[in-house]
């Protein structure tokens, strides 16, 4: 996967995709909105962080790429209803959708799973798995209707092997990479959705400084770093990929 982070995007690329990212105003999110903005899309950026959407708000719009819709949403709070309005909102300022990053993540402590308080496991599985599964649920319908779309799950390699420590992380992040695989084959045949997951590896964030303090400056790559893989994915060039667990 790594030949993808060369990938050449046309400028023009994601021109009248209209695109939902969570988990938008900092890290991965804001770098690869920013890169989706910059080939053509028009952008919901969802996050809980007011203050972050809206500098990036500024960014996009500074840059002559198209104005993007701001949707300030905790994912610890995120319901069926307040999912559906979610939907409504984006037809109404849209007309569609037809791409959906789900990169917002929660990660609470590295701890023995014995040692694992209730609170961090449910917070854990509501960011990560369950908010993802209530927002794609409630999306589809826009989705059906795109001529190509394209649902990409941001996952982590704890959810592919179980490691010590990652407890709740770990197994919600294996979730999704179930939910992912179910998605792509339930949808394969009678829809131009397309669903995978990606996982970015080590990418200087402020997740990753808070899992890996002692890592050495420089040794991960930047979020800046991995857009094109992001491009790739979100654009009509990988219409043949579905179902795909793919690691950077």
């Amino acid at each position: 996967m790594d030949r993808l982070l060369d990938y050449a995007p046309p400028a023009a690329l994601l021109h009248d995709k209209r695109i939902l990212v969570t988990g938008a105003a900092n890290g991965i999110g804001r770098a690869v909105a920013r890169s989706f903005a910059g080939h053509g899309a028009s952008l919901v950026l969802l996050d809980k962080k007011t203050r972050g959407l809206e500098t990036l708000y500024d960014e996009i719009t500074g840059a002559g790429d198209p104005e993007p819709v701001l949707t300030v949403q905790d994912l610890m709070q995120l319901d069926h209803e307040r999912a559906m309005q979610i939907s409504a909102g984006i037809e109404h300022d849209l007309g569609g959708l037809d791409g959906l990053l789900h990169n917002a993540g929660e990660l609470t402590a590295l701890t023995p799973l014995h040692s694992l308080d209730e609170d961090s496991w449910r917070r854990t599985f509501q960011v990560n798995l369950q908010a993802p599964w209530i927002l794609t649920q409630s999306l589809l319908p826009l989705l059906r209707r795109s001529e190509s779309a394209s649902v990409l799950f941001t996952s982590a390699s704890p959810g592919r092997r179980g490691e010590a420590y990652w407890g709740a992380y770990a197994v919600a992040y294996g979730g999704v990479e179930i939910l992912a695989q179910t998605w792509a084959d339930e949808l394969e045949e009678n829809t131009a959705i397309r669903v995978n997951t990606i996982d970015p590896g080590p990418v200087n964030t402020a997740m990753r400084r808070l899992s890996f303090p002692g890592e050495v400056k420089g040794t991960a790559r930047l979020p800046e770093d991995i857009t094109a893989a992001y491009l790739y994915l979100m654009g009509d060039d990988s219409r043949g990929i579905r179902g795909q667990a793919l690691t950077i």
